[in-house]
Parts: C-alpha cells; sequence; structure tokens
C-alpha cells in the first residue's frame, strides 16, 4: 500500500514539474548569424537564466517556423508565443508601422533613436488592442542602394528590377521607375542569382547575409533610413507566467534593446568592410545624387504617408522634430 502512495506521490511531483517549465517558440525572418538572431538567442538564455530554467524559449531563424509576413499574426493567433517582425513590412495595416522606412526623415542612429521614442507610446497601444506586447526594437543598419550597374542619376534605375519587400520600398520603385519585385529577406540569394532582382535597398548587414556581393558589384551609401526589427509577446501567454518570470522577460528585453542598438552601430561598418573585401564597390553618392533623393523619394513619400497617417502621423513626426 505504502508502495502506491509513494508512488503516486512521485508522480505528482513530477506532473508539478512538467507543469512548471513553460517552452516557447519564436520565430525570426533572418539567418542565425545575423546580428538581430544572435541577440534574441541570448535573450532566451538570459531569461532561461533568470528563471531557472523554468522558462525556455527557442528560436526558429530564417523563416524556418513562420514566414517573415506570417509571424505577426502567429503571435496574434498564439500559434507562436513570441516573434520577431520588421515593422515597416506592416505599413499597409496601419502607417505607423511604416514610419522608420520614410526615406530620409532618420538618417542616423541618433535620430533613429529619437524617432523610436516619438513613435512608442503609438506602436505600444496600437499593439496591445492587437493582445500583443512589444518587448524592445532594435533599428537595422542604414539604408543603401544596391545596383549591378554604376548609378550616376536615379535615372540610371529607370527599367531595373528592383526588389520590395515592404509598401515603402515598392513606392520607391514607382518613384524612380523601377520595376518592383516582391522578395523576402531569406530568398535574396536566389533572386540576384536568377536575376529576378537587379537593384533593392537594404543595409549593408541583409546585403552581407545574402551575399549580394557574388552578384551585384555597387553599394551607394546613401543611409536613407535605419528601419527597425520588434520584438513581441503574445499578452494572454505573457499573463498567464507568474510575476518574476514576467520580471525576467521585461529585463531581458530592455538589456537586449541595448545590447541590440550598440551592435547594430558597430555591425554597420564592419558590414561594409565585408563588403567591400569581398568585391562590392561601396560609393558614397555624389551630392547631386543625394538631392535627387530627397526631392524625388524623400518629399513626396512623407507627404504622401501624412496624407494616410493623419494626425496621428503628423503629431509623432512633429515630437521627433522637436526632440
Amino acid at each position: 500500500m505504502s508502495k502506491h502512495i509513494v508512488a503516486a506521490g512521485l508522480f505528482a511531483g513530477l506532473a508539478l514539474g512538467a507543469q512548471a517549465q513553460t517552452k516557447w517558440d519564436l520565430p525570426a525572418a533572418y539567418p542565425a548569424s545575423n546580428f538581430h538572431t544572435e541577440n534574441l538567442v541570448q535573450f532566451a538564455k538570459d531569461i532561461e537564466q533568470a528563471t531557472g530554467g523554468k522558462l525556455q524559449i527557442t528560436v526558429h531563424p530564417n523563416g524556418s517556423l513562420f514566414k517573415a509576413p506570417e509571424i505577426k499574426r502567429a503571435v496574434q493567433g498564439a500559434q507562436a508565443q513570441m516573434g520577431e517582425i520588421l515593422l515597416a513590412a506592416y505599413q499597409n495595416e496601419w502607417q505607423i508601422f511604416g514610419l522608420d522606412a520614410l526615406p530620409f526623415l532618420a538618417t542616423s542612429y541618433a535620430e533613429a533613436r529619437k524617432l523610436y521614442q516619438a513613435q512608442k507610446p503609438a506602436l505600444q497601444k496600437k499593439l496591445a488592442d492587437q493582445g500583443i506586447m512589444l518587448l524592445y526594437s532594435v533599428a537595422w543598419p542604414p539604408q543603401g542602394i544596391y545596383s549591378k550597374k554604376p548609378l550616376n542619376s536615379l535615372a540610371d534605375l529607370k527599367g531595373s528590377k528592383w526588389r520590395a519587400y515592404s509598401p515603402s520600398t515598392a513606392r520607391i520603385a514607382e518613384l524612380v521607375g523601377a520595376q518592383p519585385v516582391t522578395v523576402q529577406a531569406a530568398e535574396l540569394s536566389q533572386a540576384m542569382a536568377t536575376g529576378v532582382v537587379e537593384s533593392f535597398m537594404t543595409s549593408g548587414a541583409t546585403g552581407y547575409d545574402s551575399k549580394a556581393y557574388e552578384h551585384i558589384k555597387y553599394y551607394y551609401n546613401t543611409q536613407a533610413w535605419l528601419p527597425k526589427n520588434a520584438v513581441i509577446v503574445n499578452k494572454k501567454a505573457f499573463d498567464a507566467l507568474d510575476k518574476p518570470t514576467q520580471e525576467a522577460i521585461l529585463k531581458a528585453a530592455a538589456a537586449a534593446e541595448e545590447r541590440g542598438w550598440k551592435t547594430s552601430a558597430a555591425k554597420d561598418q564592419e558590414y561594409l568592410d565585408l563588403l567591400k573585401k569581398n568585391g562590392m564597390n561601396i560609393v558614397e553618392p555624389s551630392p547631386q545624387m543625394k538631392t535627387e533623393m530627397r526631392k524625388v523619394v524623400g518629399e513626396p513619400m512623407l507627404k504622401e504617408w501624412l496624407d494616410k497617417a493623419g494626425p496621428e502621423g503628423k503629431a509623432i513626426v512633429e515630437a521627433f522634430q522637436k526632440m
């Protein structure tokens, strides 16, 4: 009889142990070697350590669990508890998501940080309405133009097959007379190899990750904008955790945000050096080209965005410009 009681007690203990450990998934769109993904892995490790292994988070890189456009919906619908998204990819859903992809609005890390501070309260509120919490956000390095052929002016981009991965990059294609082709980061290398893509705007990071130097020889360092990735969590999943675990997540998120911004800035030059080492021509755009970019792309896109974003968007831009 006593053996049965001991066995029952053991089973109860095991059941409690199993209950106490929570396993979460965190889908991400970029390769394991990308600094955003490395930061996510460190974030997950910090949480596991702080909770004594009670919360284990598995990072799924390179669109392996959900493709980039599906990640936000997966977190909303609790198919994944956490996820990393590119905010600008969701601009069609809500204009404010695309604020940091407006060309020549914020063109340095210091300006991008200010833009984030101006945008953050609205972001948090919108995501909360969708059952999501914003944990942290990190900027990509500044965006430049990759081109198969040398560019003396924007007219040289006319008719070229231009990779679009967000509403704003598709709009740039229209403004410069290029043909937009939708290609996610995970498919970019293949698209260049097969001639589907001849030009695009992205960071040195994505250019290096996708080995752009194997197919494209020119990078114009326009520093046009610094889009952000955001790490989000399903609010119900977060609320179901005990207080110490919630605090561990928030603490790890704050650390990941600081670490991510520092790494991004340090990596910017590192990636450009790596591209150059692999045969890419890194070109500073001419003053004429910079002026053209602002006139043809920057000013019209800001005006269009303000028209669509309405008073809410206008207030955020004004707050940013006063900082």
